[in-house]
């Protein structure tokens, strides 16, 4: 089997590409761009893979909506291309979207299933909602995997950080952390989704798939048990959403769970103690 995936310098492709079963070819925007249809066509043509895997995004929230032709370009349009390239060579397609595509309903306290309306309260949620619609409609052998909170080791040195990294270096400064309460969901590290989709993209059970880490906990029970597992003591203060100030309203409630069937996930706290021995074994 041959898999090309797009994003794959990014913190989740990074990790799900030695895990995919055959052969991998990895790819960026210098010959992949979603952002331009000839190049994408021109290069998976000439591939001929089994398999895409998506992993490439628009994935600045609060910058989206000051630009949301960018998000739309890349996160709508982009992923237009990309299913009318895999349909017109037969081929499957792997996409991955998030949680963001939930959030309207401010009253919600029990996990989305996949069976479950969508509304986005964010230019970029909808974006990626937008992306949904368009690939289902295009495309038959597609997996739309639904993700949240993503946090791995290569988020550090591809990326520039994630969560976990800004909370340690923070604290290892000697600066107060204030840190929303109020918006709960799932971290997920990329690792255990990474292990996770790459069993999935080997079956034929194609449509909407959620994938987090289970369990749920606001950003704030997230920075705690960060701190609490890396042994650190820090000043750690919990805030309400409207104090920190975010461009792009978020969420209150966004946890995903999965009503499809497939093996759960690790707890999020095992999840994040084994990113932590990770960091350890090679630092970036």
């Amino acid at each position: 089997m041959k898999f090309a995936v797009l994003g794959a310098a990014g913190q989740l492709g990074h990790d799900l590409c030695p895990r995919l079963p055959g052969t991998v070819v990895p790819l960026d925007r210098s010959t992949a761009d979603l952002t331009r249809p000839e190049m994408l066509r021109a290069t998976l043509t000439s591939l001929r893979p089994d398999v895409v895997v998506n992993c490439a995004a628009y994935n600045l929230v609060d910058r989206a909506e000051d630009e949301p032709e960018a998000a739309f370009a890349v996160n709508t349009w982009g992923v237009r291309h990309l299913a009318q390239v895999c349909r017109d060579l037969d081929c499957v397609l792997m996409h991955f979207s998030t949680d963001y595509v939930f959030g309207l309903d401010t009253h919600r306290q029990t996990p989305y299933r996949e069976t479950d309306t969508p509304g986005p309260v964010n230019i970029y949620g909808l974006s990626k909602l937008s992306g949904e619609y368009l690939v289902r409609n295009l495309s038959t052998r597609l997996f739309v995997v639904r993700t949240s909170g993503l946090y791995g080791a290569w988020g550090v040195g591809g990326k520039g950080s994630n969560f976990v990294e800004t909370m340690l270096r923070i604290s290892g400064q000697g600066k107060p952390l204030h840190v929303v309460a109020d918006q709960v969901c799932t971290p997920t590290y990329t690792i255990d989704l990474a292990e996770a989709s790459a069993g999935l993209v080997q079956t034929q059970r194609y449509g909407v798939h959620h994938l987090t880490n289970a369990g749920a906990c606001s950003w704030y029970e997230f920075a705690r048990a960060i701190l609490e597992q890396s042994g650190v003591a820090a000043d750690l203060t919990p805030i309400p959403s409207a104090e920190y100030g975010a461009k792009a309203r978020r969420p209150a409630y966004s946890v995903l769970a999965t009503s499809t069937g497939l093996p759960p996930l690790r707890d999020w706290r095992e999840g994040l103690a084994a990113y932590l021995k990770e960091r350890q074994r090679s630092p970036a």
